[in-house]
């Protein structure tokens, strides 16, 4: 059935904290094999300044623009569908952070113009814009957050809090500007843990016409055992509390878990150990797992056309709603 849907993944990240340049294309090669037609690539983290993110961009313009029978660049959102017709995987780019906006909000437009479609308002510890998942207390949205946050929604960029502390981003939802998304956030009330969101929470974002994708990583589904059950259960949990068309898939499969293991024990201060981040059985879904997930979604009672939804169709209709 995978390869009769649109498959869209919201979040993979191809920073030099997951691994080479070429690891990231040998995944992206065996993402396209395994049926997924999308996927939002990471071009910087938080505190990565404005030249890190624009040279990241670059190099990989240069994949996606120097190979246009395998690669097109997502800028709308039906970009998608005519690649998939075309045999071409579809490629966004986001970030996971707004440190390269540079406390300028002006900036927003032009990261939008280089392909920039969604960007999380802050990666785990408080910045300027306001507090991050593993840091207490949250200070709430700054001032200056709150300037970007309209400054995106303006750009038609997606606002995401996944990584953004609890207070922040129920600022960013009280503001009412514009939808508010997760990208890749599992549910507390099936796997404890501070990155993962409680259900109130994911019920504000629904409400302001936004929507959450689940993750692929062992630390946020509760074990690196029976990881497709564990995403099925965290799919479940959504589904239910939300509607299944408020659910996709951002993944954040890496493509070399020993680089991100490294990094992460070189940057404890913003992957806390006492988080699980340094656990040596860290581990992600992988692309192939795609139709045994299908498998268990099927034999949990879901229809084709939520399957098909989970799988890409709810990522293209938030598109459709946000994007220009």
């Amino acid at each position: 059935m995978v390869q009769k849907c649109l498959v869209w993944d919201q979040l993979f990240p191809v920073t030099e904290a997951c691994g080479r340049f070429h690891d990231h294309a040998a995944l992206l090669a065996r993402m396209a094999a395994a049926g997924v037609n999308a996927v939002s690539l990471t071009m910087a983290y938080d505190p990565e300044d404005t030249m890190a993110a624009v040279r990241r961009i670059v190099a990989w313009r240069n994949l996606i623009d120097g190979d246009p029978a395998r690669f097109r660049l997502i800028r709308q959102a039906d970009d998608v569908l005519e690649a998939r017709a075309a045999g071409q995987l579809a490629i966004g780019l986001h970030l996971q952070g707004s440190t390269p906006f540079a406390t300028d909000p002006g900036l927003v437009p032009l990261f939008y113009d280089l392909g920039i479609r969604a960007a999380i308002l802050v990666y785990n510890k408080t910045s300027a814009v306001g507090g991050g998942a593993h840091e207490a207390p949250d200070p709430g949205l700054s001032e200056y957050g709150r300037a970007l946050v309209a400054s995106m929604h303006r750009s038609a960029m997606m606002v995401d809090c996944s990584h953004t502390g609890e207070r922040t981003a129920r600022d960013a939802l009280a503001l009412g500007s514009g939808p508010i998304f997760y990208t890749h956030a599992n549910a507390r009330a099936v796997d404890d843990h501070p990155r993962n969101i409680p259900d109130d929470l994911a019920q504000e974002i629904v409400a302001s016409g936004g929507m959450v994708g689940v993750c692929g990583v062992s630390l946020f589904l509760g074990g690196p055992e029976r990881m497709v059950e564990r995403l099925f259960a965290h799919i479940d949990h959504w589904c239910g509390l939300l509607g299944a068309e408020h659910v996709g898939l951002g993944l954040d499969i890496v493509s070399d878990m020993e680089a991100t293991k490294a990094a992460l024990a070189r940057e404890a201060a913003k992957w806390p150990a006492d988080a699980g981040y340094q656990a040596g059985d860290l581990a992600c879904v992988d692309p192939e797992d795609l139709p045994a997930l299908v498998d268990r979604m099927l034999a949990a009672g879901y229809g084709e056309d939520t399957i098909s939804g989970i799988l890409g169709q709810n990522w293209l209709a938030a598109a459709r709603r946000v994007w220009r």
